[in-house]
């Protein structure tokens, strides 16, 4: 029987390939998608939003942090992808001592592109994972490369403000952007005041639609504190999902270059 080591060091066996797939990461559930997997996978998160018809027909198996194992038995999965950051460890742990649980661990552009490769290997369609790496890792090499790098500080939450650390995926993907992280000396998602964000003085601050929705009220409400910073609204999927998602990713990031003006 094959056996699979995830990103955690955790090593499952298979005894065939899954017929019966729960996804507990949104970016993953889509990549799954991606990968042909309509009929093998049978259960998602209520966060899963991509892609739609998945959305409106899957059963759904709670949220990423609050899970419904009630619904999960009921499934009778052969295997359940989860991620080690989205999903809380102890759930993970009680499936895991019923059911085949691979976890990711996603960090940075090479991270997800073991993620998309292991995947395939563990659903029977490394063939197709290689072409979306290749195709991805295509995206990203027309990127422009930029001269000088704009400061930026990206923020996901509000009350208190969080940002994204440089041991995070954001961070990655701010800088294949072409962005430079004010925040890439710190770990995780750092609290900020107010006052601390502007002794910083970035050039942009990026408010992402996700996990916190900002809106444009919140550019109104930190504009007068930063009156020579830009704010913008950006999309935190495009930043923040490792998988198939990144493809149009990169096409997102060429757009927002324009629309910022960078000096390439």
């Amino acid at each position: 029987m094959p056996s699979f080591t995830d990103q955690t060091g955790r090593t499952i066996t298979l005894d065939k390939t899954p017929q019966r797939i729960i996804s507990l990461v949104p970016s993953q559930t889509e990549l799954l998608y991606s990968l042909g997997l309509d009929q093998e996978v049978v259960g998602i998160t209520k966060f899963c939003v991509h892609p739609e018809e998945w959305f409106r027909s899957k059963i759904r198996i709670g949220g990423t942090k609050e899970l419904k194992p009630e619904i999960i038995h009921q499934l009778k999965p052969d295997l359940i992808i989860a991620n080690k950051e989205e999903n809380v460890k102890e759930q993970v742990e009680e499936l895991a001592a019923h059911y085949p649980l691979w976890v990711s661990d996603v960090n940075d552009v090479a991270s997800a592109f073991e993620m998309i490769s292991q995947v395939g290997l563990l659903t029977d369609r490394p063939a197709k994972a290689g072409e979306l790496v290749a195709a991805i890792q295509t995206k990203f090499s027309q990127l422009p490369i930029t001269r000088l790098k704009p400061s930026v500080t990206y923020l996901i939450w509000r009350d208190p403000y969080m940002s994204t650390g440089g041991d995070t995926f954001i961070n990655a993907m701010l800088e294949a952007a072409g962005f430079k992280n004010i925040f890439s000396d710190r770990s995780r998602y750092p609290e900020l005041t107010i006052r601390e964000l502007q002794s910083h003085d970035p050039e942009f601050i990026f408010l992402s639609s996700e996990p916190f929705p900002f809106k444009h009220k919140h550019i109104e409400e930190l504009q007068p504190f930063f009156p020579q910073t830009e704010i913008i609204l950006v999309d935190g999927e495009m930043f923040s999902w490792y998988g198939s998602r990144m493809i149009k990713a990169a096409s997102y990031f060429r757009d927002l270059q324009e629309r910022l003006d960078f000096q390439i």
